[in-house]
């Protein structure tokens, strides 16, 4: 208690925000988190989502806010010019899957679909799961995409292209694909224009920039790794990316 009020004592963005989640959840957010913002970011994902403690231990122990603050301070401008992408990541952490290191796309499909809670978790509960293998027909062809979920905030499709090895630029014309025979078959006129993201197992950011700094559709390239991130390589990256972005900022002014 006397920890608690250390905390929070004074701080009138936080106090009102620690009232609406449960006692064990405040306990695991005043035990694995080191800022301020840190904080903030868990109370209101807590508030937003309704997270049990274990929900909330496992976002806390993949270090869901390094990661967040890292994908967004990257892609800031390519979010900038694509609202709708805001809520996908440039890299997720699938441990749950408990899948060998040398696996193959069906293992990685059908792992997931298996531990579709989960997965759901990791990317957020207003993913809905429409299907796998999800079938569109173009012309007397037709084509799958792995996964296709719904996200009730975005209020369109999401199509997820899964990829075991290191991201190709061509990838994202067969997600474009895709994207584009969705919008126009499947997406309803109440709906927005659907989003799309490469799912691979690893990725050249220079490569990543490259590809999508012409590409039209709203649609993001993020790496997965099949065990917990190492907290201090995340938490350093993270100071960099700030630091390298504070110091543009002054140039420009």
């Amino acid at each position: 208690m006397k920890q608690f009020y250390d905390i929070y004592n004074g701080k009138e963005k936080l106090s009102p925000l620690v009232r609406e989640i449960t006692w064990s959840n405040n306990l695991l957010i005043m035990a694995g988190t080191k800022t301020d913002e840190a904080r903030e970011f868990y109370l209101k994902l807590c508030i937003k989502n309704n997270f049990s403690k274990r929900e909330l231990d496992r976002q806390i122990d993949s270090m869901l806010f390094e990661r967040t603050m890292i994908s967004n301070k990257k892609n800031a401008l390519l979010i900038s010019q694509n609202p709708s992408i805001s809520s996908l990541k440039d890299s997720y952490v699938l441990e749950f899957l408990d899948l060998p290191q040398d696996h193959k796309e069906q293992d990685l499909r059908k792992s997931i679909v298996k531990n579709i809670k989960n997965f759901i978790l990791e990317f957020g509960k207003d993913f809905t799961f429409v299907g796998e293998e999800y079938r569109v027909q173009v012309g007397n062809t037709d084509f799958s995409i792995d996964l296709l979920f719904y996200n009730r905030e975005l209020l369109c499709l999401v199509a997820i292209e899964l990829k075991t090895g290191k991201f190709k630029p061509e990838h994202l014309g067969q997600l474009n694909f895709y994207l584009e025979a969705l919008d126009r078959d499947v997406k309803k006129e109440n709906e927005n224009p659907s989003v799309g993201l490469v799912l691979c197992a690893s990725k050249d950011d220079a490569v990543v920039e490259y590809s999508l700094s012409r590409n039209l559709s709203p649609a993001m390239i993020a790496d997965y790794q099949l065990h917990l991130p190492n907290k201090e390589i995340l938490e350093n990256k993270l100071r960099e990316i700030t630091e390298s972005t504070e110091i543009n900022n002054n140039n420009e002014i």
